[in-house]
This record gives structure tokens, sequence and C-alpha cells, in this order.
């Protein structure tokens, strides 16, 4: 479905005539002859790998790539192809990665087989080889797919391995069995025997599989058989006949049986005699047949009852149910039976025994699996709890055996106790120790109900010297803490004691109850006037959180009052610590009303400080504004527009309010400087005008004067020429320019022929001067008398 991904690059190449990769030269010809010749190649490879792999590498055509590939099998052809193929051939690519995932799945088989085979053999060289790390072995080997070869080397050590636990369980219930046998009292040559035997089993490979404590038991039951046999080693054996071996009824309880052994030829002989006797008596005479009475004909009725619902219980095969009734049959008092009746107990007494041989047979065999159960227990590692749990129902099941197939051979049982023991033994050794922990839990447990109570005691003494609990209250209702106790050191003493009473173990039920009813009392009658105490300082405590919430944030001595409450809380928090929840309740509150103060003063802060900083930048406007004013028009307009922008910005500066004081210096620097540089440029334009009009008044004067020269010399004077001479000049303030007027209008006029005003003389000390301050100063100085003259100083 790919091939039209391919036609472009198979077009390229048979125009070029050069190969799509590395490799021998691609027959020349049509694109049909050039596939039909690769297919033949491709069909003709006949398991050639190194040529299936060039005619992948250098093939145009997709089909015949795939052809190739089914010929490419190692490992190292597979990955030159997957590497050359893997962006360009999708099916080929698909197939090789396919074949590679097979072959390293085979490797990392092979691998994980290794590793078992491996770790069966450390096992094998292992003197404590244990079931449980053969389990773990076989668990491991369960999910290994493995070759052949190393499945059969795996099955020879698996072998190895079955056989020495097969022979760490023969050892073990040998020296069972043998330890059964010690303990039976055996003679002298049977002791010998299993000795010796005790002596090989020591030596066996596996010793280091048998239990520790059956060893023991062995050891000490040889060595205490040794020591009875010492003192009689001298004596003359006794032979003592042997005991019967007991038979257990259906009841299960133990009776004689009849021996198993053939009769003797004198048993034979004295039965036929006591025969020939009986057959040469007369005989008896026959007696009146018996009727029986009611209460006999009741008691047979009963007894035929029990008979049925005897056959119907062994019908059903409940055994035990039939033997009950065989016992009440064996217990009742009943008539004579009839021949029937007689045959019928018989043959239903024979189905019973019959079926307990049966049932007995079964039982032991039951029971020997339950014997070799218990055995295999150590082994499973399991739970003490799982462990008692186990080994109980395993005695449980043996107590069932026993109502149904009837007691067991006391070298069974023996056994059976026996195994039963040693699989309990983790177990009892567990729960003993937590046995003795709870012993010791409740000696802990009474040690601290006698410290309380040894407290108490103290406190009351306290109490008693220090004048009472009245004192106390009086010092709480003041609002200090009381010192008459050592408050902070009980708190914490009744601490200690309900965190050392809550880590305590178990401890038996029977002291449980006692134990609790103690301590409780003993912790009210401890607790009782700290409690009271604690209730006085929550009151406190809440009082300071009061103080707190009615503090302003805004005032000055805010921070010095709460940093004293705070102080007071840390120190009634030292003196008398209160529960937990309740201090981390009010430590809450406290702390918030605390933060509530500080947050709206550092919001009062913020506010003020982004004031400032709006202060701050409109005194840069102001600087601003200063440094960049341009005045235009004359030095008049001009010298006016500097005092009107320095006028405005000195009442926008003294309205803005204060700045951050980092800022303040620096801001008023940069506000002097503006307004220094603009009253330079004023004093510069004053300094200008203040030349000019000088000049000018110099002129004035100056023309006055040739004026007063000319009057004086000619006597007649040209008034319009004059006139446009002093018009051609630079006018003068109108004060100045009427005072130098009024001396020439009055020369004129007295050489018209009209009276002239009497002027005063001028002193000859004082002469005309120019100040070029401004001309305010000039017009405040006149001449003395009448006239008015600018900047007249007196000479010396």
């Amino acid at each position: 479905m790919f091939e039209f991904l391919f036609k472009q690059q198979a077009s390229q190449a048979s125009v070029s005539g050069q190969p799509s990769s590395g490799g021998s030269q691609a027959p020349l010809g049509t694109p049909a002859e050039r596939r039909s010749a690769q297919a033949e190649l491709a069909r003709n490879l006949a398991g050639d790998e190194a040529a299936a792999v060039e005619l992948i590498l250098n093939s145009e055509f997709a089909d015949v790539r795939l052809s190739a590939a089914e010929h490419v099998i190692s490992q190292d052809a597979l990955e030159k192809v997957q590497h050359a193929v893997r962006n360009s051939d999708r099916r080929v690519a698909k197939l090789v990665q396919g074949r590679l995932d097979a072959i390293r799945h085979v490797q990392a088989e092979q691998k994980q087989a290794q590793a078992c085979i491996a770790l069966a053999q450390r096992l094998l060289a292992d003197e404590k080889l244990t079931p449980n790390l053969v389990a773990d072995l076989d668990r491991q080997w369960k999910v290994v797919d493995a070759a052949p070869t190393a499945a059969a080397e795996f099955a020879h050590v698996r072998n190895a391995l079955a056989e020495r636990l097969e022979a760490q369980v023969s050892l073990q219930r040998a020296m069972i069995d043998a330890l059964a046998a010690l303990r039976q009292q055996p003679d002298a040559g049977e002791f010998e025997r299993l000795a010796s035997e005790h002596a090989a089993h020591l030596a066996s490979p596996e010793r280091g599989s048998l239990p520790r404590q059956l060893l023991s038991d062995f050891d000490a039951t040889l060595a205490a058989r040794r020591a009875a046999q010492q003192p009689a080693a001298n004596a003359s054996p006794v032979l003592t006949p042997a005991p019967a071996a007991p038979a257990v009824a259906l009841d299960g309880a133990a009776a004689p049986v009849a021996s198993a052994a053939p009769p003797s030829e004198g048993d034979v002989v004295m039965r036929a005699d006591g025969y020939a006797a009986a057959a040469a008596r007369p005989p008896r005479p026959q007696k009146e047949k018996h009727k029986p009475s009611p209460a006999e004909q009741e008691a047979n009725r009963h007894f035929m009852d029990l008979l049925d619902a005897m056959e119907a219980a062994l019908s059903q095969g409940q055994l035990h149910i039939a033997a009950e009734h065989d016992k009440a049959l064996k217990d009742s008092k009943t008539g004579r039976l009839s021949p029937a009746q007689a045959e019928r107990l018989a043959h239903v007494r024979a189905d019973l025994k019959r079926l307990s041989d049966w049932a007995r047979w079964g039982g032991n065999v039951s029971r020997e699996e339950l014997v070799h159960a218990v055995e295999s227990l150590p082994a499973e590692a399991l739970g003490m709890s799982e462990l008692a749990k186990k080994v109980g129902s395993m005695r449980e099941r043996w107590k069932a055996l026993d109502g149904v197939s009837g007691a067991a051979p006391k070298s069974l049982w023996e056994k059976f106790d026996a195994a039963c023991t040693a699989a309990y033994a983790p177990a009892a050794a567990h729960f003993k120790h937590l046995a003795d922990e709870r012993h010791a839990n409740a000696a802990k447990a009474q040690q601290l109900v006698d410290e309380a109570n040894a407290l108490i005691a103290r406190d009351a003494a306290q109490l008693e010297a220090a004048g009472g609990a009245q004192v106390d209250r009086e010092e709480s209702a003041s609002g200090n803490l009381p010192h008459t106790h050592d408050w902070r050191t009980l708190a914490s003493s009744t601490q200690r004691l309900r965190q050392a009473w809550s880590r305590l173990g178990t401890i038996d039920r029977k002291d449980k109850k006692r134990l609790d009813g103690a301590f409780s009392k003993a912790m009210d009658a401890l607790l009782a006037p700290l409690d009271s105490q604690r209730k006085i300082e929550v009151a406190r405590r809440e009082q300071l959180i009061e103080e707190v919430g009615k503090l302003n944030p805004l005032e000055r001595h805010t921070i010095d009052t709460l940093r004293r409450l705070q102080e007071s809380w840390q120190g009634h928090a030292r003196a008398l610590p209160l529960e937990r929840k309740t201090e981390q309740a009010l430590w809450q509150k406290f702390r918030a009303a605390c933060d509530q103060i500080f947050a709206r003063r550092k919001e009062h802060a913020h506010a003020a400080d982004h004031e400032r900083k709006a202060h701050l930048h409109a005194r840069e406007a102001i600087c601003a504004s200063l440094e960049s004013a341009t005045f235009e028009g004359d030095d008049k307009a001009a010298l006016a527009a500097i005092g009107k922008t320095l006028k405005d910005a000195a009442a926008a500066w003294h309205g803005s309010g204060v700045v951050p004081r980092a800022s303040e210096q620096k801001i008023d620097q940069r506000y002097r400087a503006a307004v220094g540089a603009l009253q330079s440029q004023a004093d510069a334009i004053r300094k200008r005008a203040g030349a000019a009009q000088a000049n000018a008044l110099r002129e004035k004067l100056r023309q006055v004067q040739a004026l007063e020269s000319a009057l004086a010399e000619a006597g007649e004077i040209d008034s319009a020429g004059w006139s446009s001479r002093w018009q051609a000049l630079s006018a003068l303030p109108a004060e100045q320019e009427r005072t130098l007027r009024t001396p020439l209008r009055r020369r004129t006029e007295s050489r018209r022929g009209a009276a002239p005003r009497r002027v005063p003389p001028t002193p000859a000390n004082w002469k005309p001067t120019v100040n070029a301050c401004c001309p305010k100063c000039c017009a405040s100085k006149s001449w003395p008398g009448s006239t008015a003259v600018p900047n007249l100083r007196k000479t010396d």
C-alpha cells in the first residue's frame, strides 16, 4: 500500500541509472524488467542471507524487499536491515522488528533460565537449605520459557534439591520416631541402637535442618535414660510380660481384646474335651415359656427402637451416632430377646465393628497426613497468629477423628503431639513474650498511677504551706498569675503522664479496668485545680485580645503598647500553658488582632508613601517646568513673565506637601537650582535694562547741557531741531523725562520773555550719577530743591 511513496525514487533511479543505496549497480532497463529480474533473484536466494541483505539494501521495489526479508534470520543481519529501511519500508521494518523482538525475548529467557540455574546451584551448595527458598526458585522457574538443554540442566539440579529436601524430611521423621521410641523406656539393646542412630543422625550432611528443640529434647531424653540405666548395669535383666495392646471400644474407653495370635494345640485339645463333656451331659429339662411383663415389653420396645436408630445411622454412614446407640443398648435393661432379635442385634453389631475397623484404618491414614502437615508447618513461615490457628485446627481435627475413628495408637499420638509442640514453639514463645510485655505494661501503668498520687499529695502540701486556695483565687482576680503553685510544672507533669499512659502497650483485661479507673481518678484529682486556673487564664487571654482590638493603629504609641501586650501574653504562656487546642485557638485570635493592627498601619504607611510619591512627582513637575521655561518678547515682558513664573512655582511648591525623606534633599537642591537659574536670568535682564536706561539718561543729560550751552552762547536756538534730536534719543521713564525737560523749558521761556521760575542753585558738590539697579531707585533720588534729578550722589 506504500509503493506510491517510492515511485518517484524509482523513476529517478531509472533515469540516472544509479542505485538507491550503496552496493552493486542496479540492472538497467525498464521498471518492469528490473522488477521481474529482482523478483527472480529474490526467489532464487535459497537461504543466502548475505545476498538477501544486499538485495534489500539495493532494491527499489517494496515487494522484492519484502520477499528478500523472509531469508534474513541472524540478529546482525536483521539489525543492519532495520537500520537501513527503518524510515523507508514499513513492512520490512515491521517484519525485521518482530524477528529481532523474538530473538531478544529468547535471549532474555535464556538469561533468566541461567540465573535460575545459578540460584539452584547456590542453594544446592548451601548447608542450610530451606523449603521456602526452593519454593521461590520454583515460582521463578515457572515463568521462564527455557530451552530444552537449560530445562534438563535445571531438572538435574532440582532433583538434587528434592533429594536433599527428602533427606531432610526423612532425617527429621527418623529423629522424631527415635525420640518417641526412646521415651517408651526401651531395653539396653534398643537403647544402644537408638544411641548409635542418633550419632549417625548427627553425622548426616543434613544435620543443619534438624530443629534445635528436637535435638535438645533428644539429647536430654538420651542423657536421662542413660543415667537411669547406669545403676542397673550390673543387675540381671528381669523379663516382664509385655502388656496387651489396648483396644478402643466404640465409646472411646480402653478394653482388653483377644490376642490375634493363632491358637496352640493344647487349646484345641481343651476345646475338644469341653465339647465331649457337654455332649455326655444329660439334656436339661425344658422350662416353661416365660411370659414378659408390661415393663419388660416396654423395655423391649425401647431396645428395638434404639436398634432401628442404630441401623439407620449405619446406613447413613454416621458411625459415631451408631456407636452412641450401641452404648445405649449395652446400658439398657431389657427382657430376653427372641432368636430373631438376637440375630439382628449380632448382625448390626458386626456391621458396626466392620465399619469401625474401616474407620479406624482411615482415621490412622488421616492422622498420618495430619502429622505430615504439622511437620511441614515450620517451613511455611506463617505468622504467629496464623500458626497458632493452624496448630489449633490440627488438634481439633485430631479430636474429631478420635470421635469418628476411635482412639489413635499411642505412638502415633506422641508423634503428632511432638510435631504440634515443635510447630507451636515459635508461637508459644511469641505469646509468652506478649504476656511478659502485658505484665510489664501493667507494672508501668501502676508506676504512673503512683506518680499521679504523689503529685496530688505534693500539690496539697504546697497549697497548705501557701495558705490555701484562697490566695490563688485572690491573685487570679487581681489579674496576676498566682505564685503559690508551679503551674507550668504541674501542667507539664500531667501532659507527660497522659502521653506516657497513651503510649502504654496492651494490658491484661483483668488489670486494665482497675488501672484505668485508678489513673482516671488520680488525673481528675490532679487536674481539678489546674482546670479552674486555666479557665481564669483563658479569660485573661481573651482580655488581652480585647485590649489589642481596642488599639488605634494610627496613634504614635500603639506599637509600644502592642509590644507590651505581646510580652504579657508570652509571660502568661510560659507561666501556665493551656490545653494545646485552646492555646492554639486563642493564639490565632491574638495573632490575627495584632496582624490586623500591623496591616492597618502598613496600609496607612503605603497610603502616606503613595501621597509622598505623588508630592514628589508634583515637585518634579514644578522643577521640570522651571527648567524648561522660556520667555519671549522684550526684557520688560520677559522680566514680568519670570516673576510670575517664580511666584506660581513657589505657591505650587509650598502647597505640594511633604515628599519621601530619601528624595527630599535631592528635589530641594533641584528646585533651588531651577529658581536660581531663573533669578540669574532675571538679574541679567535687569542689568541690561539698567545699563540701557543709564546710557539714555546720559545722552539726554548731555543734550540738556548742550542746549544750555547753546542758549548761553547764541541766545536763539532751533527749537524744532533740538526737539527732533531729543525725540531721536531713547525714551526715559515719565518722571525722569519730566525732570529733564523742566529746566530746558524754563530756559526757553526766559528767552521768550517769560518770567522764569526761581530754581534753587545746584550745590557745587552735587553731580548726577546713574545707578544701574533699577528705574525706581533712580527715580527716588532728586536734586536739592524742587527739581528731581535721578541718581545724584554727593562727591567730595
